[in-house]
């Protein structure tokens, strides 16, 4: 499997995206297309001693900030290491994209460059999150599209069921509607149309969902708007944040408290590792016509690796054609 990979998107590229892709190709047996500046990529794994060579280098002159217009991918920096790899992934160079780089860049190359599965209105940005009972849930659309019908909604629906059962091995899984309430009257008319249309799916549809319950594992699936789920995503990370700054500072106060630390350092660990996002690695831009993967703009090596690893397994499951005979039915 090849898999394509921006080497100069994200916050600590070129050298954590290098090293997180070198250990991808050792442990999970891939083979990895570097695109980027070639020279700083040389240069950048020579000083680090990182062996890249058995991954083959595509060059390109020009980097897309996480400051710029989205649609820079297209018409400013058509060299640009993402359009590049997302150009690649087009022509079939690649079985995958990953990149850690600008958001709505690569929502816009995904849906224009890559182009779309047929009958999806629009793709979607699908973070997977952790939640209490070890297990995680998909939360999509999470910013790619503000305003949504709910045709999308539903689209949206299967597309995550399908990707959390073939990539996330969830049997069944079951879909929330995010809502102001649990009851079925609860909410606008987008919410509505969307519950009658999810309803009457074969989805394993639970109802409306309120945002308070996603971190109890109440679905596996949580459909929104991009706007709501933007929302949710930012608001879940930064509780869970100044939860844990929170629970450092508890346990600094005093000697005491120190040992008490000391007595349950491992639960707590393991507490912070399922929170960690850096054992996902990021979320797939969903309804691309191939796999686009974005990891987290901070990614550290392990990250990127971990991103991979999700990405091999989105095209060993056979995603995009689940979804695609999905939406023919």
């Amino acid at each position: 499997m090849k898999i394509i990979v921006d080497a100069m998107g994200g916050d600590n590229a070129p050298l954590e995206i290098i090293k997180g892709s070198a250990e991808a190709a050792q442990e999970y047996s891939v083979d990895i297309i570097l695109v980027g500046d070639e020279a700083q990529i040389n240069k950048c794994a020579e000083d680090n001693n990182v062996d890249i060579s058995k991954m083959e280098i595509v060059h390109a002159s020009e980097v897309i900030a996480n400051d710029e217009d989205a649609d820079a991918v297209l018409k400013k920096k058509p060299d640009s290491s993402l359009s590049v790899a997302l150009k690649l992934l087009a022509e079939g160079k690649g079985e995958a994209i990953v990149s850690a780089g600008n958001s709505g860049a690569i929502c816009v190359g995904g849906t224009l460059i890559v182009k779309r599965i047929k009958g999806i209105k629009r793709p979607a940005f699908a973070p997977v999150l952790p939640h209490v009972n070890d297990g995680h849930f998909m939360l999509i659309d999470a910013g790619a599209n503000l305003e949504c019908r709910a045709e999308m909604l539903f689209q949206y629906a299967l597309m995550a069921s399908t990707y959390m059962e073939k990539v996330m091995k969830v049997n069944n899984p079951r879909v929330g509607l995010a809502n102001v309430g649990t009851e079925e009257h609860k909410g606008m008319e987008l919410q509505h149309e969307t519950y009658e249309l999810l309803k009457n799916s074969s989805l394993n549809f639970v109802g409306n969902v309120e945002a308070r319950e996603l971190p109890e594992g109440v679905c596996d699936v949580c459909v929104c708007d991009g706007f709501t789920g933007n929302m949710i995503l930012k608001t879940y990370e930064g509780v869970a944040k100044s939860l844990f700054k929170m629970i450092k500072e508890l346990f600094s106060k005093s000697v005491k408290n120190k040992i008490a630390a000391g007595l349950v350092v491992g639960d707590l660990k393991a507490m912070a590792k399922k929170f960690d996002y850096n054992e996902v690695g990021g979320a797939p831009i969903m309804g691309t016509a191939k796999p686009v993967f974005k990891a987290h703009g901070s990614s550290k090596a392990k990250t990127f690796k971990n991103a991979i690893r999700l990405t091999k397994d989105y095209v060993s499951g056979d995603v995009i054609s689940e979804i695609s005979n999905a939406i023919g039915k």
